[in-house]
């Protein structure tokens, strides 16, 4: 069988856009705490918060799965089969913000500033490591929600 024609997406925008801009909400939602836990890490504070960091943990969830469902009903809608992928990269895009912050953060912090190039690579390293983790989770929440929410949908429909 051939597969079905995908039309363009409406008004001519990317998908890639979506995926770009899905991430903004998710990583908007863990901000405050990502510079508490970076300043813990990296500049040997102590992080005693961790009741509201649960609480931020909920909400990032909660909001990784709205985005993700959102976006994947605008790919269905505009009837395009193939949200897999999406479903996973638009909650999952969250993970690049947190990498492009640690760089900002690296910068930005004068107790990091001056420090020998081996010290920044594994900086880099490790969050470069911690930022994967992050796509990882936020992308599977992401796809999981999608595919419950498809499979709703998409359950509910009666063929006679």
């Amino acid at each position: 069988q051939i597969p079905r024609q995908i039309p363009p997406p409406p008004m001519n925008v990317p998908t890639t856009v979506y995926i770009v801009v899905a991430g903004i909400l998710p990583f908007g939602t863990v901000f405050m705490e990502l510079v508490f836990i970076l300043n813990s890490i990296w500049q040997n504070q102590m992080y005693y918060m961790f009741g509201f960091l649960f609480l931020v943990f909920l909400i990032l969830v909660i909001t990784c799965a709205e985005m993700s469902v959102v976006f994947t009903y605008l790919i269905l809608s505009n009837e395009n089969y193939k949200w897999w992928w999406q479903s996973f990269l638009t909650s999952g895009s969250s993970g690049a913000y947190v990498f492009l912050y640690s760089l900002y953060y690296l910068v930005t912090q004068p107790g990091l500033q001056g420090i020998n190039p081996v010290s920044v690579l594994m900086y880099f390293g490790y969050m470069a490591i911690l930022s994967l983790g992050f796509f990882l989770m936020t992308g599977t929440v992401g796809f999981y929600s999608s595919f419950i929410f498809v499979h709703k949908i998409y359950s509910a429909i009666r063929v006679d």
